[in-house]
C-alpha cells in the first residue's frame, strides 16, 4: 500500500483538491460501512494512481476510531486482487489489514488502520532498533514460506524477463545507449534458467516487500503488510532481495548479511543455490527497478525518483560480482560505458 506517513507527521486539514475525484458514491458506501459523517484527511502518494485517507470519527462507546481508506479509481487501478491477497493472508495468520467493506466497482476499500509507524520512519527516528526490526520482517517472511503457496499466477520466465527488459526499454534509450537487445534477453535467460528449476512448488512472493511497505503495530517484531496486490508465486529469495537491497534505504552490507544467514538458518535453504539465485533475483530486481525510475520521469513526470538510481544500481553493481550472473555481467561490461557505471547509473536532467 502506497501510504508513506511519517510516525511524527500532523493530520492533514483536507484541501477541497485533496478529496477531488473520489466517487460520488463514497458518502453511501461510508455510511452503509458504519462510518457516515467521518473525518476525511487525505494521506501522502506514491508511484501508482491508488489514493490513501485516514478516516476519524469519535465513538460514544470506544472513542476515537480510525480507518483506512484506498481510492483505486478503475479502469487505471483493480482492488480485486488485492482483497483476493489480504484475505489469503489474513486466512494464513498473517497481519494484514482487515477488510472492512468494499466496492470494487467504484474502486473502493475500506481497511483496519495499522496506524503511524511505518518501519522506514521508526528506524529514521529510532536507528538502534534496526537489528530487531529487520529480524521481525526476515521471520514474517519466514512465516509467510511456510504456508503452501497461494493461488496466485507463476513468477515464470516470461515475467522475469518483462521485469528486467525495462532496464533496456526506458534506462538506455535515456542515456543514448545503443545496446545489443536481443543479447540482454539471452544472458537474463541463461542466468535465470537453474533458479526457475529450483523455485517450485514456490512461496508467495508480495513482491514489494521492503521498509516502506511495512507497519510495526503491538512490538517491534509484530509487523504488519501492505502493497501486495501484486502477489505471485515464485522463489523464496526473491522479497528477501526486496527487504534487504532496498531502493528506498540504505542497508549496511553486514546487516544484509546477517540476515540473509537469520533466514538461511530458519528456513534450512541450500546456501549455495540460494545464495546465487539470491544474487541472480538482486539483480534482476534492480536492474527493472533502475528502468521504472526512469519510467516515471519520462513517462509518467515524476523525477523524484531519479534520485533513488545511484543506491538501487550500487546494489546491482554488487550483485553482478556473483559467478552466477556471470554473462549478464559481460553484457553490462560490454553495453554500458565504465564511465557510466563508475557514476552508478549517470545522473539525469529532469
Amino acid at each position: 500500500m502506497d501510504s508513506p506517513v511519517t510516525a511524527n507527521s500532523a493530520p492533514q486539514v483536507p484541501r477541497p483538491s485533496d478529496l477531488r475525484g473520489l466517487p460520488a458514491s463514497l458518502p453511501a458506501f461510508l455510511a452503509e460501512a458504519g462510518w457516515g459523517g467521518a473525518v476525511v484527511e487525505p494521506l501522502a502518494g506514491d508511484a501508482s494512481f491508488r489514493r490513501y485517507f485516514r478516516l476519524r470519527r469519535t465513538n460514544p462507546t470506544s472513542g476515537d476510531e480510525t480507518a483506512m481508506l484506498m481510492d483505486a479509481p478503475p479502469p487505471q487501478e483493480d482492488t480485486r486482487p488485492f482483497l483476493a491477497v489480504a484475505r489469503w493472508l489474513e486466512e494464513g495468520g498473517m497481519r494484514s489489514p482487515r477488510v472492512l467493506a468494499e466496492d470494487a466497482g467504484a474502486g473502493l476499500v475500506l481497511l483496519e488502520d495499522f496506524g503511524e509507524r511505518r518501519m522506514r520512519d521508526h528506524l529514521d527516528a529510532y536507528p538502534a532498533d534496526e537489528l530487531a526490526v529487520y529480524e521481525g520482517a526476515v521471520d514474517t517472511l519466514v512465516a509467510l514460506h511456510r504456508l503452501p503457496p497461494g493461488p496466485f499466477p507463476p513468477y515464470d520466465s516470461a515475467v522475469y524477463a518483462r521485469e528486467a527488459g525495462l532496464f533496456v526499454e526506458w534506462y538506455c534509450p535515456a542515456r543514448g545507449l545503443a545496446v545489443d537487445a536481443p543479447g540482454y534477453a539471452a544472458v537474463w535467460n541463461e542466468a535465470l534458467a537453474p533458479l526457475l528449476s529450483r523455485q517450485n512448488p514456490g512461496v508467495t512472493v508480495l513482491r514489494d516487500y521492503h521498509a516502506e511497505n511495512l507497519m510495526l503495530l503491538a512490538s517491534l517484531n509484530d509487523q504488519g503488510l501492505l502493497d501486495f496486490q501484486d502477489a505471485l508465486v515464485g522463489h523464496a529469495a526473491y522479497d528477501l532481495v526486496s527487504l534487504l537491497q532496498d531502493a528506498r534505504r540504505d542497508v549496511a552490507p553486514k546487516l544484509e548479511e546477517a540476515m540473509l544467514a537469520r533466514y538461511l538458518a530458519a528456513t534450512g535453504a541450500d546456501e549455495a543455490s540460494f545464495r546465487a539465485d539470491y544474487a541472480v533475483l538482486g539483480a534482476q530486481r534492480n536492474a527493472k527497478i533502475v528502468g521504472i525510475f526512469v519510467r516515471l520521469w519520462r513517462r509518467d513526470g515524476k523525477p523524484r525518483y531519479l534520485a533513488l538510481i545511484p543506491r538501487v544500481w550500487a546494489q546491482l553493481e554488487r550483485d553482478l560480482a556473483h559467478p552466477a550472473l556471470a554473462p549478464v555481467a559481460r553484457w553490462f561490461a560490454q553495453n554500458v560505458p565504465a564511465d557510466i557505471r563508475a557514476a552508478l547509473g549517470g545522473s539525469f536532467t529532469a
